[in-house]
């Protein structure tokens, strides 16, 4: 912007002068003037305007009449004369302004001479002074405050009355003082508004250009001289060509206002930078007030939108850019820097989350072209996922997951090239496919480290099972390295590793979202039976790492006494494989993968065989050459090893598989089927066994019981679990159809069998964690109707259903803390005992979730467990009232003193009633074991534990 006025100044009066001078002369300035209270409580215009005139003479006249001043009077005189604004005006608002901005100028002149001329001596290691010299231009805390007076004057007088509607927010909206500031200031008055707020926003940016400052200027007031600046800058003027005389500002000064904004952003603290931004850009449309002459609050104009547009675009595309951005959206949200009880909050905002991931996944419209935009941010995407601050780190990996898979689903041909190939890069390196340079395939070299390969699982991890969504890209990415990480599986298996569980769930999702001939394919390449799949490299191997992990070097080179043991290592491997894929199937029993691999084994043997007969029969050994013969013993010699693992399969199958491992009738048909015809080609060999003739007789007694309907209540439930796993695979065709599951799993609460109302209760929680506020309403609704519409045992099903949906909410059930805590409450007072147990137990499973929530009923439930604890008469039900206040106290914990602190006291005299007058033990029991959590709260409360902890801040 303009010269700085710090140019030149009298070097003998600078010396002379100290800061406490000048601080004492702000601490005068900005007095109350006698009021007797702050003056930041003034609300008297009058009143106000009268204290700004008593200070300013009172400020003048100790530098005309006393000495103590003489020096600091020439310093500001000298500041003065450089200063390229007016001081004087008869707006005694813009008076008292100028006058504290040319006292802010000399502390800050004064600051830098003392810095200049400090020349500390070097200290003595070997005594007590031996810690560096404290820098005299250092200010204690209690003169940092008064420079933040100051300050927050200045930008409450010069800055913030000066903008238009729709830029920042306004002073009446902000404070009673800003309400009052923004009536006394009078426009109309030279300078010029316009002339105003450039030269409050131009001195602000000189004072902060000392580093100690600019700190106290940027941290509190950076938002309000954004918009200053963005004001001067960017606000469009007049169609009109303005004369030399009514032009306030020359293009110049223009100019330079948006080269000082673009500067001052690239040099603070780039969170705080774009969140002040998104408060620029947003501009909630205001409610009116009840005064006339207050001024609306109003939607940021078009341009400002465009330009936070465009400035936020720039901090996206910076380097750490998405960082920024992350940090910027989260911190205002609560999860700041220094973290606290907020951040969990602000984990749990998935909104939040998308919302983050839609800004980064739009390309801005200044960017070249998708492809860069995507190749700069990408990498970055990525990073987030490695964070390890314990305060940060889960709401970035959150917000990456998100991006992750919102970018795959909007860009999948960018993300194929920008995202997944990093992520899998250590898997794709190790593949038999790859190439892998001369030099790396000396014996014992690493070619995948410990930490490339724990961030690599874990970001798949963080991907695929985390954000669970199938999409094409993902899968089709995932599918070429599924028998390394198979591979890589089984070594975990091997010994401890914290891999192991990572392994298998992705493993388990990924067969589960593929189509199931793919997944079929997949688990051939598993058990070996399909060579085509890519595989781990020949020359490569998994090693035990150093600090607990897995690494992946090259093998080291077998000597010819080594084969027989390499041969026993290679069959047992085999061996192991087999056996840890029936240990992965046993676990995809309930989606049918599991039962149609069964099937698919006994196939592939029946036809391994009819293939051995025809090839023995087909031509006699006689007429073919040597190598033909050998050629035509190998091949018999592979297939017999393929009939060989079939049958090792089978067996480990059928040893692993419980007998439910067909979930419907279509498989029982193909397994029946497969039974024929290997017995059939039995007959026409002529050949049986007593294996084959019970299995034959098995197969034959399925049908009559497929023919005869005996498995009703089986395939019911097993229709219903099939939908529970749609809903929770988040099928599209089953989300669109949610109104006929809600009453398919209703109407199946009322069934008798216990296997098929678990799984419509199953059903019905899976829903509700879709669509809450559909599906609770209804279930409400049915929970609290009376013994005519429903049967008390469909209500105590609803009950579970309820305490499911509360327990799979956790902490977003405050939602929808009103609708449930009054059908609990009023469930506790029904004529059925065991629905108002019901109702209680739902009710501490609700209480212990809402936290601080709980605050606006907390007397409401205290007064219903009192009346239900002394008055009702079913011990059941006294015993649920007594348990929801043990319940609530180890729920809330420390927080109790806090959530509860109006109705402790009538809790504790509740349980002393119960202890002495109740005659049920176990309602006694319970009172005693609440009493013993209120005493423990109470100890922490009281004597808190010491802890020997230094706290270190570091500031922007």
């Amino acid at each position: 912007m303009a010269a700085p006025v710090d140019a030149v100044v009298g070097r003998g009066a600078v010396e002379a002068c100290a800061l406490d001078e000048i601080l004492e002369a702000l601490k005068l300035l900005l007095s109350p003037g006698g009021s007797g209270s702050s003056s930041l409580q003034i609300t008297k215009h009058d009143v106000l305007l009268a204290a700004f005139k008593s200070n300013l003479s009172a400020l003048d006249n100790k530098f005309l009449m006393g000495t103590q001043w003489t020096k600091l009077k020439l310093l500001r005189d000298e500041v003065a004369s450089k200063a390229e604004w007016t001081q004087t005006s008869e707006d005694i608002t813009w008076s008292f302004t100028a006058q504290t901005l040319l006292l802010l100028l000399c502390l800050k002149e004064t600051m830098i001479r003392l810095a200049a001329d400090f020349n500390p001596g070097k200290p003595n290691p070997r005594t007590a002074e031996a810690a560096p010299a404290l820098s005299p231009d250092t200010l204690s805390i209690s003169q940092q405050k008064i420079v933040q007076s100051a300050l927050q004057f200045v930008v409450t007088l010069g800055v913030c009355p000066y903008l238009i509607p729709g830029v920042g927010m306004p002073l009446r909206c902000r404070t009673e003082f800003g309400a009052v500031v923004q009536d006394v200031v009078c426009p109309d008055a030279s300078p010029h508004t316009a002339r105003r707020l450039y030269t409050s926003c131009r001195v602000l940016l000189d004072i902060a250009q000392h580093a100690s400052l600019g700190s106290l200027v940027f941290c509190r007031h950076f938002g309000d001289i954004a918009a200053g600046l963005c004001q001067l800058g960017f606000c469009p003027t007049k169609r009109k060509s303005p004369t030399p005389e009514e032009e306030v500002l020359t293009e110049e000064e223009r100019a330079l206002s948006r080269r000082a904004l673009r500067d001052m952003l690239d040099q603070v603290y780039q969170p705080l930078v774009v969140r002040e931004l998104l408060v620029l850009q947003g501009g909630p449309l205001q409610q009116p007030c009840t005064d006339v002459k207050m001024q609306l609050r109003c939607r940021a104009p078009a341009w400002l939108r465009r330009l936070c547009g465009q400035l936020l675009s720039e901090r996206l595309m910076r380097p750490n850019g998405v960082q920024a951005v992350v940090r910027g959206i989260l911190e205002g949200a609560g999860a700041g820097a220094a973290g606290g009880s907020d951040a969990e909050v602000t984990a749990a905002d998935w909104k939040k989350c998308d919302l983050i991931a839609k800004i980064l996944s739009s390309c801005p419209q200044q960017c070249l072209s998708p492809e860069s935009y995507y190749r700069l941010i990408c990498p970055q995407i990525l990073d987030l996922f490695h964070f390890r601050d314990k305060l940060t780190e889960r709401q970035f990996q959150r917000v990456a997951t998100t991006t992750f898979i919102t970018l795959s689903r909007e860009r999948p041909e960018l993300a194929a090239k920008y995202l997944l190939p990093p992520v899998l890069a250590a898997l794709h390196r190790c593949m038999d496919s790859a190439e892998i340079p001369e030099s790396d395939m000396v014996p014992g070299t690493i070619l995948v480290t410990e930490e490339e390969l724990n961030r690599c699982i874990e970001d798949v991890f963080k991907v695929c099972v985390v954000g669970n969504e199938p999409l094409p890209v993902l899968l089709d990415s995932l599918l070429p390295v599924l028998r390394v990480l198979f591979s890589l599986f089984c070594f975990t298996r091997q010994s401890v590793s914290h891999l192991r569980s990572l392994c298998q769930d992705i493993l388990l999702w990924i067969l589960g979202k593929l189509e199931r001939m793919k997944a079929i394919t997949s688990l051939k390449g598993f058990a070996g039976l399909d060579k085509t799949v890519a595989s781990l490299h020949p020359q490569c191997q998994f090693r035990a790492a150093t600090r607990g992990g897995i690494m992946i070097t090259i093998k080291e080179a077998t000597n010819h006494e080594d084969e027989d043991e390499a041969l026993y290592q290679k069959v047992s491997s085999e061996q192991s494989q087999v056996e840890h894929l029936g240990d992965l199937l046993s676990h995809c029993q309930e989606c049918g993968l599991a039962g149609d691999f069964f099937i698919f084994c006994l196939k592939e043997l029946t036809h391994l065989a009819v293939e051995n007969e025809a090839e023995v029969k087909a031509e006699p050994f006689s007429s073919i050459n040597l190598l033909e013969l050998e050629q035509k013993q190998t091949l018999l010699v592979e297939s017999q090893e393929q009939k060989l693992l079939v049958l090792q399969l089978l067996a480990v199958l059928c040893e692993r598989m419980s007998e439910q491992i067909f979930t419907n009738i279509t498989q029982v048909v193909d397994f029946v089927a497969a039974t024929l015809q290997r017995a059939c080609i039995n007959l026409a060999r002529e050949a049986e066994s007593t294996v084959q003739s019970q299995t034959l007789s098995m197969a034959m007694g399925l049908v009559a019981v497929m023919l005869g309907g005996a498995v009703q209540i089986p395939t019911r439930a097993a229709a219903l679990r099939t939908l529970s796993q749609w809903i929770e695979q988040r099928e599209a065709k089953a989300l669109e159809r949610q109104e006929r599951l809600l009453q398919i799993f209703l109407e199946n609460l009322e069934h008798e069998d216990t296997f098929v109302y678990l799984s419509a209760i199953q059903g019905v929680t899976l829903l509700s964690d879709v669509y809450p506020e559909k599906i609770l309403v209804d279930l409400l609704t049915r929970y609290d109707s009376g013994k005519d519409k429903h049967t008390p045992e469909t209500r105590m099903k609803v009950g579970e259903v309820l305490m499911r949906i509360v327990r799979t909410l956790g902490d977003m059930v405050s939602k929808y803390r009103e609708p449930l805590i009054h059908t609990f409450l009023r469930g506790a007072r029904d004529p059925d005992s065991t629905h108002r147990a019901s109702s209680l137990a739902n009710l501490g499973e609700l209480c212990q979730r809402l936290d601080f929530f709980l605050g606006p009923v907390v007397h409401e439930v205290t007064a219903c467990l009192i009346a239900v604890a002394k008055t009702d008469h079913d011990v059941q039900v006294r015993r649920a009232a007594i348990h929801v206040i043990v319940v609530l106290l180890r729920g809330l914990s420390q927080k109790a003193t806090e959530v509860l602190r109006d109705v402790l006291k009538d809790l504790y005299h509740l349980l002393k009633y119960v202890v002495r007058l109740e005659p049920d033990d176990v309602a006694k029991l319970h009172a005693q074991l609440a009493l013993e959590e209120l005493d423990e709260i109470m100890r922490n409360f009281l004597f808190p534990p010491q802890k020997l902890e230094k706290k270190i801040v570091v500031l922007p």
